[in-house]
């Protein structure tokens, strides 16, 4: 079988590559420089000409707050150039796997973690382009897998646990959101739930929209402190504050923790506790 993993150089499709190092299917790795995937007919060529059957879509436009003042590039990668891929795979009846966000929820005032058959209602652009490339996803046709996740970080990229690392070890004081709350998810977690569920052939008849991210609940104050106090990052002075105090261009969600219920039941796969993987994280790291 041969898979193609676009955005592969973001955390997520570096976690991939690591995991399908030793497979025995083939696995192409391609980012803007080699695939552009905003590019319909460039996606069509390079399917057909490499025989891909299966595409796992990492890439994404990520920044939340410069959305919202570019919403149309958002929109491109997050939605339109979604629906191509998705298209693709219909046409040689492939599989698409695509990486969708808590944001397309916009938060839930029940406190209670999201169900994939919930009313979605995205605040902001990034949200909305997201959703609309899940919309295009089911539109077309194709075998797919959707998974919503949250909050991804890992030893890769840019992203908060990194950050916290420099910041914790370099300020004597931070402020941190307390009152935003959902569920880190490391990217190595996630690439192995997906690189199992295609070394075993697990998508067939269980194709559909799922949730996944760590087990257990936070918020950005909780992940902060517990991301110092494993790191020995103990000089810093981590003090609680509400959103307000972080004037930003979109609504963020205030508790977007997912139910990942069907997940687990569909696939049979553990789902680790947060804070397990962060330390597995920052231990990769040193």
């Amino acid at each position: 079988m041969t898979i193609l993993v676009t955005g592969a150089n973001g955390q997520l499709g570096t976690h991939i590559r690591l995991c399908s190092s030793q497979s025995q299917h083939r696995y192409i790795y391609t980012d803007i420089e080699e695939l552009d995937i905003c590019n319909k007919e460039a996606i069509h060529t390079f399917v057909h000409d490499n025989g891909v059957e299966v595409i796992v879509n990492c890439a994404a436009y990520t920044n939340v707050d410069k959305a919202e003042s570019d919403e149309p590039n958002a929109d491109r990668l997050n939605h339109l150039a979604v629906g191509y891929l998705a298209e693709c795979m219909a046409e040689v009846n492939g599989l698409l796997i695509h990486i969708s966000t808590d944001y397309v929820f916009g938060g839930n005032r029940n406190n209670t973690p999201c169900r994939e058959d919930e009313p979605v209602n995205p605040t902001g652009a990034y949200g909305r382009t997201k959703l609309l490339g899940e919309q295009a996803v089911i539109a077309s046709g194709c075998r797919f897998i959707i998974f919503r996740t949250a909050w991804l970080y890992s030893e890769y990229g840019k992203n908060f646990c990194k950050t916290m690392l420099n910041l914790t070890s370099s300020k004597p004081q931070l402020n941190v959101v307390f009152d935003q709350v959902g569920t880190p998810t490391y990217a190595g977690d996630l690439a192995n739930a997906i690189f199992t569920i295609l070394e075993n052939d697990l998508s067939r008849g269980n194709e559909g929209l799922y949730h996944y991210s760590n087990e257990g609940v936070c918020s950005w104050y909780d992940f902060a402190m517990k991301i110092a106090r494993l790191s020995g990052h103990t000089g810093c002075d981590i003090q609680p504050c509400h959103s307000d105090e972080f004037p930003s261009p979109v609504v963020r969600p205030s508790y977007s923790v997912l139910d990942k219920t069907k997940f687990k039941q569909t696939f049979g796969l553990q789902v680790p506790y947060w804070t397990d993987s962060l330390q597995k994280c920052l231990e990769h790291m040193v």
